[in-house]
């Protein structure tokens, strides 16, 4: 009976996004009748909305008012750093529509609509990257703190590969003036990444390359290269020719950085990777998700040593590797 409804706290908790229920109790504890006069939803939505939302302790009730938990004030406020607010409504309309056809794309084999290329990615891109940042921030931080970026005296090369939003080369562009960075992603992409790096105030540190990852010259004498979770979506062929590119760009010694969603060799566990495999099922035509055994093969036949991980507050470790 539970899994019957899995369905339900996702939708839950994006009506209520969508609704600004977090966001009217932010200001203090509220009775429903408050939050539907404040939100213009109707009170009988935001009563038995509110209730659900008490069961998934994200919310709890003083008498007859409803108050935030730590979790939902910290991430699903529209206004709070790291929110996740705009991400649940996304969810609703570009991701969940695709799980509905699941069964038709087991029977074929072909997601609705591949949007790891760039005709049909770029607007879903475009609107996911920036509500994922709060996944990756933290991630990258970590990374940076592990290679001592605020130490650097002089200039470290960053290649930010499928850079999205740009927040792996932005953490690294806050840590150090030094720091110059590459992002590259397609040509419709770039303007998101711009805009973003603006935002954090590192825009002057950044240069683009406009096109798919598979086909334009990155350059060379990179000190690092980052993919964040950019091979799940290549699948394991479009992966090894990318990490073999990838190992070309980077100077002697340098690092390259993978974010993904790691499975056990048998492919078992942990859960949240086996269902992201099925997420690339619905969205890509050759995606999966992948051991560390199987990336680290990858590397190593690119000309990588040292293959590693390093814990980070992230779905799964980062997997490094240095450049012989």
């Amino acid at each position: 009976m539970q899994l019957s409804f899995a369905y339900g706290p996702p939708a839950i908790i994006g009506a209520a996004c969508a609704n600004k229920i977090f966001d009217a109790l932010a200001s203090g504890p509220k009775t429903a009748a408050q939050v539907s006069k404040e939100t213009g939803a109707s009170e009988r939505g935001v009563r038995i909305l509110m209730n659900a939302l008490i069961g998934l302790e994200l919310l709890r009730k003083e008498g007859n008012r409803y108050a935030l938990t730590p979790e939902s004030e910290a991430f699903l406020v529209s206004n709070k750093p790291g929110t996740l607010a705009e991400f649940f409504p996304m969810s609703m309309r570009r991701l969940i529509p695709h799980w509905l056809e699941l069964d038709e794309i087991v029977r074929t084999g072909r997601p609705p609509e591949s949007r790891n290329l760039e005709k049909e990615g770029t607007q879903f891109f475009s609107e996911l990257v920036e509500n994922i940042i709060p996944m990756s921030y933290p991630t990258a931080q970590a990374l940076a703190e592990h290679l001592q970026i605020a130490q650097r005296s002089t200039p470290y090369r960053v290649l930010d590969i499928a850079a999205g939003s740009g927040i792996w080369g932005i953490v690294m562009a806050q840590k150090s003036q030094k720091v110059e960075v590459t992002a590259v992603d397609w040509s419709g992409m770039i303007p998101t990444t711009k805009r973003i790096t603006q935002k954090f105030g590192v825009s002057g540190q950044f240069k683009y390359i406009e096109g798919d990852i598979g086909e334009v010259d990155f350059g060379a004498g990179y000190d690092l290269a980052t993919l964040g979770h950019i091979l799940h979506s290549e699948g394991a062929e479009r992966s090894r020719r990318l990490l073999q590119k990838t190992a070309k760009s980077l100077k002697s010694g340098g690092t390259i950085a993978i974010a993904e969603w790691l499975v056990n060799d048998e492919r078992t566990e942990p859960l949240p990777s086996l269902m992201f495999a099925v997420q690339m099922l619905v969205n890509t035509e050759e995606g999966d998700t992948f051991s560390f055994n199987e990336i680290k093969g990858w590397l190593e036949q690119a000309g990588f040593k040292d293959v590693r991980t390093l814990e980070a507050p992230a779905p799964s470790p980062l997997v490094l590797a240095t450049k012989a």
